[in-house]
This record gives C-alpha cells, sequence and structure tokens, in this order.
C-alpha cells in the first residue's frame, strides 16, 4: 500500500485519528495517536518527533530528539479504540542526519533481510512461531523492600477447586493435562475462537487454535508462516490483540514463560525455512527429509544457541523454564521428532514447501524482531561456514546413561549467562552491520542493569521457607 492508497483506506473506513505504534528495545509497542487531518502524503517523508529518551534503552537526555515515520504498508484499522482508528506501524530516524536509528528492533530486521538477500544464499527467510501463552482470571503481585508477592487465580486452576464459584461447577484440568480436552473442561474455546477471528479480521492468518498442556488457561494459537518482518509486525499485533480480547472479556493474558511453579512453561518453538526464487531450499535428501544446507543451518543455531538466548529467551523467567530434566528444549542438539532436542525437524508433511526447522529453545517473552533476526544469521553462519551439526539424537534423552548424557550440551542457564555468551559471541550478528556493537553493548547493558541485577538482589520468598529458622 502506498501514502495515497492509505489516506484513501482512512477515508473509506471513516478515521477520525491515526494511531503511530512502534517496538521499543526491550519488545513492547509503544504508541501515539494524531487527529487524521495531521496525516498527508508528506507525513509518510516527513515523519512525526517525539522524545526517544522516554524509551527504554534508547537516547540520552540531551540527544532526545527523535523522528517517526510511518510505513505505509503496515495500514490496518484497530479492532478494540472506541474511534475509528488507523494504525501505522514506523520506522525510527534520527532527526539530524535522517538516517535510520541503530537501536530500531525493526529496521535491524530489515537488515537481517536484506544481509540474506546479498549474501546470495536466499531471498526470503519464512518465520513461523508458535507463541504459547496463559489465560488467568486475576493477577496480583508486588516486589517491595519489606515484602514480595504473586497471586495467580483462574477459573482452571485445580489449586481454587474448593474456592465459591457460584457455584463450583468442576471440570478443572489436572496437572500437565490440558492439552487437549473439549469442553466443559476447556474453559476458554470460545475466547480463543474470538481472538482467532479478530485476528483474521486483520489480515493475519491462523492454522489453529488450542489448549495447551499446562492448566489455568494455558493456550496456543498458530499463525501461519511469513517473511521474517512481517512476521515481527504480526507478533506485535499478536500479542496485542490477545491482551485485549482477554481485558474486555473479563480476564488477563500474559506470556511470561513460567508463571505456575509445578506446570508447564510456555515457550514460542521458531520454525525457519530460507527460499529462493519461489522455491524451498531446506528440503532435500538428507536426515529426515532436509537438504545440506538445512543441517548447516542446524549446525548454525546449535553452535551459536547459548548466545542467541540473550535474545531469544531474553528475561530472568525465561531460565525458570529452561530447567534440564523438565523436558524443556535445553538439549543442545537435532531431531526429528526428539521434543526435548533443542531443535526439531517436523514430519508432518512430505510437502517440500513444508520442510523447515523447528527452533523449541525461544520463548514468546522476547523481542520478534531482535530474535528472528538473530536466528536468520546463525542459519547463515552456519551455511556459509558449513557448520556439520553432528549425528541426530533420536533417542529418549531422559533415559541416556549419564557418560552420553554428559556430551550432549545444554541451553544456558540463567540470562546472565547468556548475556555473557553474548559478549563472547557476536561476530556472526555483525555481518553486513544487522546487529552493531551499540546494539549489543546496550543490550547487554540494559538486560543486567534493569533485569539481572535487581533480580539477583532481591531475597526470593521461597528463601523464607528454606532459611528463616537456619
Amino acid at each position: 500500500m502506498k501514502p495515497v492508497e492509505v489516506l484513501a483506506m482512512a477515508k473509506e473506513k471513516g478515521a477520525k485519528v491515526v494511531d503511530l505504534r512502534f517496538i521499543d528495545f526491550p519488545g513492547v509497542w509503544q504508541h501515539f495517536t494524531v487527529p487524521i487531518g495531521e496525516l498527508d502524503e508528506s507525513s509518510f517523508e516527513d515523519g512525526f518527533g517525539f522524545d526517544g529518551s522516554s524509551i527504554r534503552g534508547w537516547q540520552p537526555i540531551n540527544a532526545s530528539d527523535m523522528l517517526i515515520m510511518p510505513d505505509p504498508t503496515t495500514a490496518k484499522m484497530d479492532p478494540f479504540y472506541k474511534d475509528t482508528t488507523l494504525v501505522l506501524i514506523a520506522n525510527i530516524v534520527d532527526p539530524v542526519t535522517l538516517e535510520p536509528y541503530s537501536r530500531d528492533p525493526r529496521f535491524i530486521a530489515r537488515k537481517a533481510e536484506n544481509y540474506l538477500k546479498t549474501t546470495g544464499i536466499g531471498d526470503t527467510a519464512f518465520i513461523g512461531p508458535e507463541a504459547e501463552f496463559f489465560i488467568f482470571d486475576d493477577i496480583r503481585f508486588e516486589s517491595a523492600q519489606n515484602r514480595a508477592f504473586y497471586e495467580i487465580d483462574s477459573i482452571e486452576g485445580a489449586w481454587n477447586t474448593g474456592r465459591d464459584e457460584g457455584p463450583n461447577l468442576g471440570y478443572k484440568p489436572r496437572l500437565k493435562e490440558g492439552y487437549f480436552p473439549v469442553p466443559p473442561m476447556d474453559k476458554f474455546q470460545d475466547l480463543r475462537t474470538e481472538m482467532l477471528l479478530t485476528l483474521e479480521s486483520l489480515g493475519i492468518r491462523i492454522e489453529a487454535q488450542h489448549h495447551e498442556v499446562a492448566q489455568a488457561g494455558q493456550a496456543e494459537i498458530d499463525m501461519r508462516f511469513k517473511p521474517l518482518v512481517e512476521m515481527a509486525d504480526q507478533l506485535v499485533w499478536f500479542k496485542y490483540v490477545l491482551k485485549n480480547v482477554a481485558y474486555r472479556n473479563g480476564h488477563t493474558v500474559t506470556f511470561m514463560p513460567k508463571p505456575l511453579y509445578g506446570d508447564n512453561g510456555t515457550g514460542m518453538h521458531t520454525h525457519i525455512s530460507i527460499w529462493k526464487d519461489g522455491q524451498p531450499l531446506f528440503a532435500g535428501d538428507q536426515y529426515a527429509g532436509v537438504s545440506q544446507m538445512a543441517l548447516w543451518a542446524i549446525g548454525g543455531i546449535l553452535k551459536h544457541c547459548k548466545a542467541l538466548c540473550a535474545f531469544t529467551n531474553p528475561t530472568t523467567n525465561s531460565y525458570k523454564r529452561l530447567v534440564p530434566g523438565y523436558e524443556a528444549p535445553v538439549n543442545l542438539a537435532y531431531s526429528s521428532r526428539n521434543r526435548s532436542a533443542a531443535i526439531r525437524i517436523p514430519m508432518y508433511s512430505s510437502s517440500p514447501k513444508a520442510k523447515r526447522i523447528e527452533f523449541r529453545t525461544p520463548d514468546p517473552s522476547c523481542n520478534g524482531y531482535l530474535a528472528f533476526s538473530a536466528i536468520l544469521m546463525a542459519v547463515l553462519d552456519g551455511i556459509e561456514h558449513k557448520m556439520d551439526p553432528g549425528d541426530p539424537l533420536d533417542k529418549n534423552i531422559y533415559d541416556l546413561p549419564p557418560e552420553e548424557l554428559a556430551d550432549v550440551p545444554s541451553a544456558p542457564g540463567s540470562l546472565e549467562e547468556a548475556l555473557d555468551a553474548l559478549k563472547n559471541d557476536h561476530a556472526f550478528l555483525m555481518k553486513g552491520d544487522v546487529f552493531t556493537q551499540d546494539v549489543i553493548d546496550t543490550w547487554i547493558e540494559y538486560k543486567k542493569k534493569n533485569e539481572v541485577d535487581p533480580v539477583k538482589l532481591r531475597p526470593h520468598p521461597h528463601e523464607f521457607t528454606l532459611y528463616y529458622d537456619i
């Protein structure tokens, strides 16, 4: 869509205002709204000004002015606002140099797509994330100097079977048995369908929706694969839609990887394939029907996985899910069917177009623009250097003897470990100037200062249970 077509669309739909949206450094959508009369064809070249110093991880106070440049190809109508609103996703530009802002995650994703083309390996990277989430009925939390708590409630939570629901009609999913009985055990069928239909009304193609393994409303809605930047745009729409559909129905959605102790965590298995001239490049006659190129791509992800986790699993909570021995995909190996391996090659279809690799370690707390870009850069590094991924691991990992399991490396055990790995292994990300040294350094500094250290410095509530009477 061109600017003139966006203006025509706004007029046809009766838009009264324009919502300009962009992604901040950690990965949360930001916005401000202008009257529809402020938008004309020149707006797409001149942009709108805003204060970049108030955005997490961005500009200092003495260089705060930034420009937001609407992307006309992203125009959609908001499905939630009271007044008819046109939404435009925007890129960020330095107002002095008029150059794209290096810390804008969407710019990094655009550079990753361009770098793929310059390599000659392919022209399109298709991404398909399976972003799981929880639907809760009530959430309360506090972290103060002298107290800390969280309290979650869910109509599906087995822990609340004794509460007065007026009346309590039972049918609570048992621990790890939410995959996937029909209603009334599944309490959120209609809510998930409302989410699905809202996404499709925005032009986001959905393949399926279903309950997931955990109780308390864990769910999954799968988007049809798309090129990298388009999928990263869709992922922010996805989170926005799910949160707002839940909110207007009296529920709350979270993409925290591990909000519940003792039940399954939330992942975002990410499928990737590379195409050229309309042809898939990951199908072939090697293991599980993949090409030699796909095996090298797997080698790249496995080699750089510890560093990748700084972007694909970027929260301290991510590592409550990635714990060895609990069925999480922490084992840095690949397999055609073994779901505890970090990389799986799906076997649902023999079609060459369906052949892809599934990186199972990521979770949906990530910034999709950065995570998808980092995964692509690891894939390309593996292909360029013909990295051998070794033999597949088709055995049950939990039946392996200790001496054999010791040969299988593991994903990082903490965000701090992942950030240290990124500090030591990021040259592959900087090819083609996709990630810059400033982005890497700022990401590490921001995460350690604002997340790692604050969590590290606070006593954990469970420590009082363990140690108060020591």
